[in-house]
């Protein structure tokens, strides 16, 4: 099977394939008015009518409707038009569009092995700059300026070696509290009273206690010596403690 004897029966054109392909370049068929989706249907119908499937003719035919979507879709876009071919036969209007097909490849393949050379490279790049206007037809000894000061360059080069002073975390106060003291604290205050308010057991204490003091509760709660109560979101935390007598009913 050869892509000339693809007969296709479409509403703007009725002929051969490769007919099709020299009318487009010629630009005698408008490509925005030609459904490319038709071609397709048509070309699988001839295949099912012939029972067989050539993979050099599909392969073609394939890069084909390729060649033919891009050039439709550069023609729906603006200011993009098809170059004039005004003569040209069948097989050279397939080459044609094959051809610019290959080109295209070849770009992105460029344009792949740019991306790998870049992204091989460091991120920060430098560029020695020119002089600037002023000194390109100048003599340098007329320049004016400190840069010619030898204790100026040194004082600046030495403010580029010398090391920024130290942070000073002085002002910041670090708490240390560890969870077996506030279990601790948890059990003596639970020892003169079967219940208690936690905003009791963390009074005057800092954020950083007060949620050790959370983990601490937890605990208690896990080996079944305290629980605790919230009757809304938000509300007050009641903790109570739980007899060594109910533990041991509770096992």
């Amino acid at each position: 099977m050869h892509l000339a004897e693809l007969e296709l029966d479409l509403d703007v054109f009725s002929g051969p394939f490769d007919l099709l392909l020299t009318l487009v370049l010629r630009e005698e068929v408008d490509l925005r008015e030609l459904s490319l989706a038709e071609v397709v249907v048509a070309y699988l119908d001839h295949l099912e009518v012939r029972g067989e499937l050539d993979l050099e003719v599909t392969t073609e035919f394939i890069v084909l409707v390729a060649a033919l979507l891009e050039l439709k879709s550069r023609l729906l876009l603006p200011g993009e038009e098809l170059d004039e071919l005004i003569e040209i036969e069948p097989g050279e209007a397939a080459e044609e569009l094959l051809a610019r097909m290959l080109d295209a490849r070849r770009y992105r393949a460029a344009a792949a092995h740019l991306r790998e050379l870049l992204a091989a490279q460091p991120e920060v790049r430098f560029r020695e700059a020119p002089l600037p206007v002023h000194l390109r037809r100048g003599s340098l000894e007329e320049v004016e300026g400190p840069i010619w000061d030898p204790q100026a360059l040194g004082r600046a080069i030495g403010g580029l070696l010398a090391l920024p002073p130290k942070l000073d975390f002085s002002h910041i106060s670090v708490m240390r509290v560890s969870v077996a003291e506030r279990v601790a604290h948890l059990r003596a205050l639970l020892r003169s009273a079967v219940a208690l308010s936690f905003d009791e057991a963390v009074r005057d204490a800092d954020r950083m206690t007060v949620a050790v003091t959370l983990w601490a509760l937890l605990e208690l709660h896990k080996r079944g010596e305290a629980s605790w109560e919230q009757p809304e979101p938000f509300g007050e935390i009641t903790v109570r403690r739980i007899s060594a007598a109910a533990r041991a009913a509770e096992r």
